[in-house]
């Protein structure tokens, strides 16, 4: 406790700069997933992904990331055996976003796309377990990651390659791909509007205290659908095309149409995606913040400083601009060749899983969602579409995520122990 009242001040700014490193890396990494799609697809260029990114990345998590939030992150930890000794959590979570921010850059570097939240939640189980105690550790929880490594990719996956395949069904394989677009298309639009929207409002605005039951949610969303629905099938009537213009001139001007679809998720998926996931670096940073202040007390809830929602959200942000464009790379180009048309199926099924993983507590991971739903788009013209290398790498760097998030925190929890002992 004395430790806490004697360098409490200097314990903060410290955590606030790893917290920072965490947020960085967050953007570098997670973000560049969530708009890999879009560039990867010709959609947009890398310059206006991040500029959107930047945009509604910082309005997700400064408007909705979240006005309380977990000082325990995903209940992986049980804080009584912190009770006696609250300065060992101050060090183990920020030990916890040293660790997981230097893993997310170096992962970065190399374009890997790894899971932030995984990045954390190992460093946590590393720090408590060798630090604290195997008892400390909510293992039921940490299983039930492991378990999503798995099962969220599938769900993703299964889903991106039905979406691809109808819309191959409906518009690609027709003898009029236009009149056809025209017709479908608006049905793809109420199912974006839908989805997305859903999204938002069940994992984004119950951070500003606006909570919805689900049944509201479900009419809010299906009006939102059905309104984008209307303006999309208005604005696509509009488009003149040559009736004698070859198959191939048809096929690029629906690749257009979902082009416009794209960016409409992009931008979706990049609030929901600030709104849910800043957390995994103020979380920690709001713990070592609340037990400092109240002179060790461990609450189950703390209230946010007033800087931290803006430090998390200028983090994220900086992170995709400087660092982001390799991450987007992989998942844009590595894996498989993408269009818009199979860019839309692999963001609609990611946001579909994100809906679902949240409707049944799945612990869940945004990239390994939409990696999941890239495969299945691969998939879906043939295992020769896919680039089985850069496959194979990313599922390594899934699997060494948690042991080396433990591994770095235990080294950074005992540095900052002896440092501060």
């Amino acid at each position: 406790m004395d430790i806490l009242s004697s360098y409490g001040s200097i314990i903060v700014i410290f955590a606030a700069a790893v917290g920072f490193l965490m947020a960085w890396g967050i953007g570098a990494n997670d973000v560049a997933n969530a708009m890999g799609t879009s560039v990867g697809s010709k959609a947009l260029t890398i310059k206006q992904a991040i500029i959107i990114a930047m945009i509604f990345e910082f309005a997700g998590a400064y408007l909705a990331g979240g006005e309380v939030t977990s000082t325990i992150r995903k209940g992986i930890i049980d804080a009584s055996f912190y009770v006696n000794q609250p300065e060992l959590l101050v060090f183990g979570m920020t030990a916890a976003l040293l660790a997981a921010g230097m893993w997310l850059i170096i992962a970065s570097y190399f374009g890997w796309p790894v899971s932030t939240t995984h990045s954390i939640v190992g460093a946590i189980v590393g720090f408590s377990a060798v630090g604290v105690g195997m008892d400390s550790v909510v293992w039921s929880g940490v299983i039930g990651i492991v378990g999503s490594w798995i099962i969220t990719p599938l769900i993703s996956g299964i889903i991106a390659y039905f979406i691809f395949m109808s819309s191959q069904k409906l518009i690609f394989n027709t003898h009029d791909p236009i009149a056809n677009a025209k017709r479908f298309v608006p049905f793809y639009m109420f199912l974006a509007g839908f989805i997305l929207s859903l999204v938002t409002i069940k994992k984004g605005l119950s951070h500003i205290g606006l909570n919805f039951s689900s049944s509201d949610a479900l009419i809010m969303a299906t009006v939102i659908g059905i309104t984008i629905a209307l303006v999309g099938k208005f604005y696509i009537n509009r488009i003149k095309i040559d009736p004698n213009a070859d198959k191939d001139m048809h096929f690029a001007n629906v690749e257009k149409i979902f082009a416009v679809l794209m960016i409409v998720t992009a931008c979706a998926m990049a609030f929901a995606h600030g709104s849910n996931d800043v957390a995994n670096a103020i979380g920690p940073l709001a713990a070592v913040v609340s037990i400092v202040e109240h002179n060790g007390e461990i609450a189950k809830k703390a209230a946010l400083a007033w800087w931290i929602l803006p430090l998390g959200g200028v983090g994220i942000v900086l992170g995709l601009a400087i660092f982001g464009r390799r991450v987007m790379a992989t998942i844009g180009q590595g894996i498989t060749h993408l269009t818009p048309s199979r860019g839309f199926a692999a963001e609609l099924a990611a946001a579909s899983t994100v809906v679902i993983a949240s409707g049944t507590g799945l612990p869940i991971s945004t990239t390994q969602t939409l990696v999941g739903a890239v495969l299945g788009v691969g998939m879906a013209r043939g295992i020769a579409a896919l680039n089985l290398s850069v496959v194979r790498n990313i599922v390594i760097s899934w699997v060494v995520t948690l042991p080396i998030g433990a591994g770095l925190s235990i080294i950074f929890f005992f540095m900052l122990k002896a440092v501060f002992s």
